[in-house]
């Protein structure tokens, strides 16, 4: 079992930019309201593949519909993110974390083209906790099935449950959650690097 000593801070950046952003648009409109959604950023392919407004593949990352949507994604995020944060450095997490949150909305995308979801408007932070979710699913296998308070059983009960919900409700955009997942699991083998694995020795 590894242990780090680093603290993670990048995490609670990313935790405060979404409670920030979503307290700006409740003073603004209502996060409720999709028309206004759309209008701040949120993810609608029209505007993304016809206008070119690729920049929605990032804002809407940060962006929720309502108290609990945020607060579930963010409980999450606070609980498991830091672990990854210890794991890759705090620039490598953020790295990451952007990345997976972008590929899950352009996985989404290319899923949704041509259905009824390529209507649909779609914004919240899942899609980049999923790819945390597999990032510590890859080094918790590196490190033969346990990463500081984490294990391997833990991580993939949670992400199991978790699809299961998302595909037995509605209004989920069940399509950047795997994205994310298996976006996570990728850039894990990228990113991740066991301690000690490849220090040089030195014979004297």
């Amino acid at each position: 079992m590894e242990k780090y000593g680093k603290k993670a801070y990048i995490n609670g950046v990313i935790i405060s930019l979404n409670v920030l952003y979503f307290l700006y648009l409740e003073l603004k409109g209502s996060s409720l309201n999709s028309q206004f959604m759309i209008e701040n950023g949120a993810m609608y392919a029209p505007l993304i593949i016809r206008e070119g407004q690729y920049y929605r593949l990032l804002t809407s990352v940060f962006m929720h519909f309502g108290t609990n949507h945020l607060f579930n994604n963010m409980l999450v995020l606070f609980i498991l993110g830091d672990n990854l944060e210890r794991a890759l450095g705090h620039i490598k997490y953020l790295i990451f974390y952007l990345l997976c949150g972008i590929g899950a909305n352009v996985f989404s995308l290319l899923t949704d083209f041509g259905t009824d979801g390529f209507l649909a408007v779609s914004a919240g932070a899942s899609g980049a906790i999923f790819g945390v979710v597999g990032g510590l699913i890859y080094a918790v296998a590196v490190n033969k099935g346990r990463l500081e308070d984490l294990s391997s059983h833990q991580l993939i009960f949670l992400a199991a449950v978790t699809l299961y919900h998302g595909f037995t409700s509605t209004g989920v955009d069940n399509a950047a959650h795997v994205g994310g997942l298996v976006i996570g699991i990728f850039l894990g083998l990228l990113f991740y690097r066991r301690p000690g694995k490849n220090k040089i020795r030195r014979h004297l």
